[in-house]
């Protein structure tokens, strides 16, 4: 019959390979994740940057009718003043 302490190097043996193969494991699945989450916060600066450019472009075009209709009211109080 087998001495227990004949079992425990064996066994000590296997569980490391265990952990070994678990840590890998881990590892790869972490990486997965990592690379999910990169390609997330890239789309979500893309977003930024075009919401971002869609404001600015807004406020260019809001600012040019108002220059607009500032240089026509200008023209109309001429007009109105007899100038």
């Amino acid at each position: 019959m087998t001495e227990p302490k004949d079992m425990i190097v064996p066994m000590l043996k296997e569980i490391r390979s265990e952990v070994r193969e678990f840590r890998t494991e881990m590892k790869d699945d972490f990486s997965a994740v990592h690379k999910r989450l990169e390609t997330i916060e890239g789309r979500q600066k893309s977003f930024d940057s075009t919401l971002t450019a869609d404001t600015m472009m807004a406020k260019f075009v809001t600012g040019d009718f108002e220059e607009r209709i500032g240089a026509l009211e200008k023209n109309v109080d001429q007009l109105i003043k007899g100038n």
